[in-house]
């Protein structure tokens, strides 16, 4: 008998033979198709040229499954039998809903962290979603955003349909909020910084090059003309006398407003004639209308003619604007000023608040109803200016259908050309579509060609707006504002003799400089723009307006002549009808600014001297300070100007443009409000 171990490694030599026999082993399978596998086929099963197609049936359903399915030549591509389901359509207010909350997740969202600029532009294009498929709500998300993000305290009056929504709603439908548009308009909320200034391809826009030599100057004639400026006269026919004129919610001297801290018992009461918080009421402005001649030694001779830059209405919210009120608010003024400063024209201009929507202006090219929503406005105004005489039916015809934009030649001639400058209008939202075209409204290329129909004719010309260009930079949206500067450029200093603008309530002025700005100097210095003063003291400032001494060939200014009344005197003449406000001589500009400038008595206030006066104000502070005192028309409610206000005020004088005033200028100091 054999030992166990020896048996058992036999048994295990054995094992592995047999195993070892298997995994050898080889099997050739049949080269034909088993074509009894399946009872039919949809092809030969046979053929070596495509594999078989057998019929196959469904055990659950009994349906033979379609050749179609599996042939390899005509499989389907998409599957259009099946069913491939889609959410249910949402209703319109169910849209609201889900955008609204998508735009509270966004804001939310820890991804985005402090990324304010991408938050913002990713809820405008919800919004814009929105505004497309479902018109009509996009007032109600307006509201409904303000309201949650605690924007505003009266939020329906400020972004319902009946105010700046449907606004809002339009320029979200047209706007590429993705893009340049979208930081554009979340700049203006400073939830993003100002885009950077498109650049500008100004190939084939000038007809002409500029003259090289300029052609020789016209000679001065001796003879001075006396022209009156106005500006932001704001009329409110609102306002209530002995309301809360120290309201907590702007806008004071009306019936509905008070005082936080004393709501049942005014503090301040509105005077008669005005207050620092309020805008005009019409004994203000019938007493500055009374004043004028006597201040001016005009009562006889009256203006050679007058220059209005524009802002009727009051500062009413959107939800107290109307068609109506902005009409009735141009036939009260323009007929005060015909009546107290004619009878030579007043050349006027439209202001950001003479409209409805207030701020708003719409490019024709957006066509359709849409396009010419405003055309009531451009009729209307042009109609009254052909009605108090003041423009020849040219004129008025083209200011009628050119959003109020005209140009007239005077008998002695002088061209004057007035642009609507709410085509760049920070707060005009229309212009933050497609807001890398610098003049979508094309008023820019008809100030350029009449500007060369003048250089071609050897005319000056003045040019009149509202909103100014530069200054600080905050007014203007940069790309429309830098192509402006460019046309200054080009036909300055032989075309264009001024450039005049209102809008901020205070006295400023802009130099304009060739090639840029890139070299700023008295010899680059081309043209100024002159911001008027108001006569509204919203906000803390006094009321003024404006007389300049032009000569009668060049219409160069040579000097000009500003009249305030001291606000803060008003309360002390109610109950009383003997004597109303004063106005006096503020300042003259060359006896204020000049005199440590070489300058002749009869040389002209241009760009060149206003740029001396600012290399003036960079070695002595007391200059500065004049200039911001006369920016608030002397108020003692105004800020005072110290530290970086003292080098700020200088660099805001020499940025006509927004451009150049976020390139070079400190922010913040631009106000004395």
């Amino acid at each position: 008998m054999l030992p166990f171990s020896r048996l058992s490694g036999f048994i295990l030599l054995a094992s592995y033979q047999v195993r070892a026999s298997v995994i050898n082993s080889t099997y050739t399978v049949p080269g034909a198709f088993p074509t009894s596998l399946y009872g039919t086929y949809w092809n030969d099963p046979t053929a070596t040229s495509a594999q078989p197609q057998p019929v196959i049936t469904d055990p659950v359903t009994n349906e033979i499954f379609p050749y179609e399915l599996t042939d390899p030549a005509n499989f389907p591509k998409n599957d259009t039998v099946d069913p491939h389901p889609l959410p249910m359509q949402a209703t319109p207010s169910q849209l609201m809903e889900q955008a609204l909350a998508q735009i509270k997740a966004i804001a939310s969202n820890p991804v985005f962290g402090n990324d304010t600029c991408t938050k913002c532009q990713a809820s405008l294009a919800v919004g814009k979603m929105l505004v497309l498929g479902a018109p009509e709500q996009g007032p109600l998300l307006a509201e409904a955003v303000c309201q949650y993000f605690n924007y505003s305290k009266t939020c329906y009056n400020q972004y319902s349909n009946l105010a700046l929504g449907s606004t809002f709603s339009q320029v979200l439908a047209f706007a590429n909020v993705g893009g340049y548009d979208g930081q554009n308009l979340c700049s203006h909320i400073k939830l993003c910084p100002v885009p950077p200034t498109a650049p500008l391809n100004m190939t084939g826009w000038f007809a002409k090059p500029k003259p090289n030599p300029l052609p020789p100057p016209k000679q001065p004639s001796g003879q001075r003309l006396k022209v009156f400026h106005i500006s932001d006269t704001h009329i409110d026919p609102r306002y209530a006398i002995g309301s809360e004129a120290n309201c907590t919610a702007y806008m004071c001297c009306r019936k509905d407003v008070f005082n936080a801290a004393s709501p049942n018992q005014i503090v301040l009461p509105a005077s008669r004639f005005g207050n620092f918080e309020c805008d005009v009421p019409l004994d203000l402005m019938v007493a500055a209308m009374e004043a004028i001649g006597p201040l001016t030694g005009t009562e006889q001779s009256g203006f050679d003619f007058t220059v209005f830059t524009g802002d009727l209405t009051a500062h009413d919210p959107d939800n107290e604007y109307s068609r109506a009120y902005v009409e009735y608010e141009e036939v009260l003024a323009y007929n005060l000023l015909k009546k107290y400063v004619g009878p030579a024209p007043v050349y006027a201009t439209i202001g950001n608040h003479d409209t409805y929507m207030q701020f708003q202006m719409i490019p024709y090219t957006m066509g359709g109803p849409l396009g010419t929503q405003f055309n009531w406005l451009y009729e209307h105004i042009s109609s009254m200016w052909q009605y108090e005489g003041w423009l020849p039916e040219a004129s008025i015809a083209y200011a009628s259908t050119h959003y109020a934009a005209y140009a007239v030649t005077r008998p002695d001639g002088l061209k004057i050309i007035s642009i609507d400058t709410n085509l760049w209008y920070t707060n005009n939202y229309y212009a933050y579509v497609n807001s890398t075209e610098p003049d979508p409204f094309g008023i820019l290329r008809f100030l350029t060609d009449e500007l060369q129909a003048s250089e071609d004719a050897g005319q000056r010309v003045w040019v009149i707006g509202h909103v100014l260009s530069g200054w600080d930079g905050t007014q203007a949206q940069i790309n429309p504002s830098n192509l402006f500067y460019q046309i200054v450029d080009r036909f300055s200093p032989h075309v264009i003799s001024n450039i005049f603008f209102g809008h901020t309530h205070e006295d400023q002025l802009s130099i304009f400089y060739a090639n840029n700005g890139t070299v700023m100097n008295a010899e680059t210095a081309l043209a100024a723009s002159w911001v008027m003063p108001s006569l509204t003291p919203l906000t803390n400032l006094n009321a003024g307006f404006r007389v300049y001494e032009i000569d009668s060939a060049t219409f160069d200014i040579l000097d000009a002549y500003t009249y305030v009344s001291n606000v803060n005197e008003y309360p002390a003449l109610d109950n009383q009808t003997e004597v109303g406000p004063s106005f006096y001589l503020e300042y003259s500009t060359r006896g204020a600014y000049g005199g440590n400038i070489t300058w002749g008595a009869n040389d002209p206030l241009n760009a060149t001297w206003w740029h001396l006066v600012t290399e003036q104000m960079l070695v002595d502070p007391a200059l500065v300070q004049t200039y911001h005192t006369h920016q608030s028309k002397s108020s003692v409610a105004a800020l005072k100007c110290t530290g970086a206000c003292i080098t700020a005020k200088p660099c805001y004088m020499r940025s006509g443009s927004s451009s150049l005033a976020y390139q070079n200028c400190p922010a913040g100091y631009s106000s004395t409000q």
